[in-house]
């Protein structure tokens, strides 16, 4: 099975499988790994950046946020035929959350609120008056944009489900690195899910994550040896200091994490 599944991906060698999913429920802790420390502060505010809409790998870089630079590098840039402003990054995800469909120029524009469609509100006012709706999505995959992107999407689409009290949501990523990307991406949208829970009033409940390309890099192998023999700890506690009323109104002081008990760290290259 190991060596059946070697490939070439367009960077590096990966072992790959096709086809996973995993499922928490937000009930028992927040899903992130204890097996190796996580900068929780580092993913909080990447997923604030996408909520804000914004593009541009310097927001990130002031708030000591790294994890886009190498694909907001004019080299990088370059490869994908494009020539933005240094640690401009096209209409990557909050672009497409906040504003799927409108033309995008460039992080300068003065983009009016109807340019294109705000999914993220618009999620929110089917949570909250079509409970029932099996059209509650969140779509960052945008074929007329991919070009135009750093990086086409990674994680594609949520969809949200309510049960009663509850929220459920389920996650598709096309392809997810699995030591370095999807351990951020699990804890990213479960952020998410408490925020949108806490808009609407409903409990955040199961994550459901399901995967496409499921890969490890051949260069993290010995990383991941180390990892895995680890023992986890019981997940951490999320807990919000108020009620979220606004998707507009969110600061990271909002989130406050409880009781995460980890391992150190387990450094190894992102490739990018």
């Amino acid at each position: 099975l190991y060596k059946n599944n070697i490939k070439d991906s367009r960077n590096s060698r990966v072992i790959s499988q096709f086809g996973e999913k995993m499922v928490f429920d937000l009930r028992e802790g927040f899903p992130l790994l204890t097996t190796k420390r996580m900068p929780f502060k580092t993913i909080l505010r990447e997923l604030l950046w996408f909520v804000r809409g914004s593009t541009s790998n310097k927001e990130l870089n002031d708030k000591n946020v790294h994890i886009w630079d190498g694909n907001a590098s004019k080299e990088f840039m370059s490869s994908r035929g494009l020539n933005y402003e240094e640690g401009e990054l096209g209409p990557v995800y909050g672009f497409q959350w906040r504003r799927f469909g409108a033309q995008y120029s460039d992080k300068n524009k003065d983009y009016l609120r109807e340019d294109g469609i705000d999914q993220l509100r618009e999620v929110i006012r089917l949570i909250k008056t079509e409970p029932n709706s099996r059209r509650i999505i969140l779509s960052s995959w945008n074929p007329v944009d991919l070009d135009m992107m750093a990086l086409p999407p990674c994680h594609v689409m949520i969809q949200f489900s309510v049960d009663k009290g509850f929220l459920d949501a389920q996650m598709y990523q096309r392809s997810g690195d699995m030591f370095l990307g999807v351990p951020f991406n699990i804890a990213s949208y479960s952020i998410l899910m408490h925020i949108i829970g806490s808009i609407t009033g409903y409990t955040p409940r199961y994550f459901h994550h399901v995967l496409g390309d499921a890969h490890i890099y051949m260069n993290h192998i010995d990383a991941i040896g180390e990892q895995i023999h680890r023992i986890p700890n019981k997940f951490p506690e999320l807990k919000l200091t108020k009620k979220i009323i606004d998707i507009n109104d969110i600061n990271e002081e909002d989130f406050v994490l409880e009781n995460y008990n980890h391992y150190p760290t387990i450094k190894a290259e992102m490739i990018a």
